[in-house]
């Protein structure tokens, strides 16, 4: 039995076997006008085989250079474009820079201690006490949907002041009710278009009826 996993490694496994082993034929042809009809057919055949993909710009760049892969980069022949070189597949990809961003209250988010911060340098007082406001509704928003227990003022304020470093004390601040929020996202839930619901007052339709 010949087994898949004792033949060797398909380079680009979406064409199949029998189409690399047309390419590594064509790597044995020793006249190279014929060479390059063979490859010419082979591209043809790699067309055919995605036809969708032909929308794509440089398709047949594209299919040139997975020729190229297909025969180890061994193929000799009057390529319409320049083969990629193999260094290019043997270079590592350059590292991509990730946000360490260190997060106090994850359930809070980044953008809250932004908005903290920001806070803190508001001129205005009225306003400034304005956005305190609301960034304490929202974190006690957060508070309650990333966690199932119910929270206090006094724990959001307090957290508040800690994520400020001292700058923001509001002791005396009033925030909505957690049996409101509660019930906000309960109603959200229970707006949600139900499909079903909806099919029943549909009208009817009597076209197939005309028909009869």
């Amino acid at each position: 039995m010949d087994y898949n996993s004792n033949r060797s490694k398909l380079p680009i496994p979406e064409y199949g076997r029998n189409l690399q082993n047309m390419v590594n034929h064509i790597k044995t042809i020793e006249d190279r006008n014929e060479r390059n009809r063979a490859a010419r057919t082979i591209i043809d055949i790699m067309g055919t085989m995605y036809p969708y993909l032909r929308d794509i710009n440089d398709f047949k760049h594209k299919l040139w250079d997975h020729l190229a892969i297909m025969a180890n980069f061994e193929l000799d022949i009057d390529y319409p474009y320049t083969p990629p070189s193999p260094e290019f597949f043997n270079t590592p990809p350059l590292r991509i820079p990730y946000s360490y961003n260190q997060i106090k209250y994850r359930h809070y988010g980044k953008t809250i201690e932004y908005l903290i911060e920001k806070a803190t340098d508001y001129e205005d007082e009225k306003e400034r006490d304005l956005l305190i406001k609301l960034i304490a509704n929202h974190m006690k928003k957060s508070y309650v949907v990333w966690n199932k227990d119910s929270v206090t003022d006094d724990k959001i304020l307090l957290d508040i002041e800690e994520l400020s470093k001292g700058k923001i004390k509001c002791s005396d601040l009033t925030l909505t009710e957690t049996k409101d929020i509660l019930f906000r996202n309960k109603k959200k839930q229970n707006q949600a278009p139900d499909n079903n619901q909806r099919r029943k007052f549909q009208k009817s339709d009597d076209r197939k009826q005309q028909r009869q």
